[in-house]
């Protein structure tokens, strides 16, 4: 069956942190199965108990990653939600059927979103790395984010359902695959939705997100390399190239 043309995906691996390193290691053996450097959603701080810099051979791995071609995103900065008495529908609606408390940059002001990309790149830096975009954690930010990301001179950033160039003031329509394992209905919704959703890729550029979680989990594994499998030769390494 035919499903027309087919637009370019990008692959990325999130929660990129040493708390994480076997389920990382696993999701890059499947990508690079199929030739692809995956974009690596870099979280400097992990729950605030994984710094980057207190694991220097893991920055070291990094470095040679992006030296090697891999775009190293910065994902936030602890990618944790704070505890807030704010309880409205945005917020259950980002914090609870979203994600389990982790859209950090939903319940930031403008302010404190700046100082935290302000830590998040210097810690970046201190490990020798180079941040080529943001993605907030959860996909989840505020319209005022654009602009803030655009001075400091982010070409690339994503949400659920776009693509940006915030420096160019760009955006493009882009579906997202990912899988949610939070709970067995949601693992199963989330692998319903990928094996629908990707035929979104015959009108525009389509996202698998890789979250090392899903290694945990025998279907999840499985259901990675059949998205992989199905990417594989129309891959972009770098998520700019969503835009052509």
């Amino acid at each position: 069956m035919c499903y027309g043309p087919r637009v370019a995906v990008h692959v990325s691996i999130h929660d990129v942190s040493p708390a994480w390193a076997p389920e990382i290691d696993l999701a890059l053996e499947y990508t690079r199965k199929i030739g692809v450097r995956p974009a690596l959603l870099v979280v400097p701080n992990f729950h605030g108990a994984w710094p980057l810099d207190a694991h220097p051979a893991f920055c070291a791995r990094l470095r040679g990653m992006q030296e090697a071609g891999h775009e190293v995103y910065l994902h936030g900065f602890f990618h944790k939600s704070r505890e807030t008495a704010r309880r409205d529908l945005a917020w259950l609606y980002a914090q609870k059927l979203v994600s389990g408390g982790e859209a950090e940059f939903r319940d930031l002001s403008q302010p404190e979103a700046e100082a935290r990309l302000s830590e998040g790149e210097e810690m970046l830096k201190r490990a020798g790395l180079r941040a080529s975009g943001f993605i907030a954690p959860a996909w989840a930010m505020h319209d005022w984010l654009l602009p803030i990301l655009a001075r400091r001179g982010y070409a690339f950033t994503e949400d659920h359902l776009h693509v940006y160039d915030p420096a160019s003031n760009k955006k493009r329509t882009s579906v997202v695959l990912n899988f949610a394992s939070r709970t067995p209905g949601r693992l199963l919704s989330s692998v319903a939705w990928c094996r629908i959703a990707k035929y979104a890729r015959a009108a525009v550029p389509a996202r698998i997100a890789i979250h090392p979680a899903d290694m945990r989990f025998s279907l999840l594994r499985h259901e990675t390399r059949q998205l992989l499998a199905w990417a594989a030769g129309d891959t972009v390494d770098a998520g700019r190239a969503l835009f052509h």
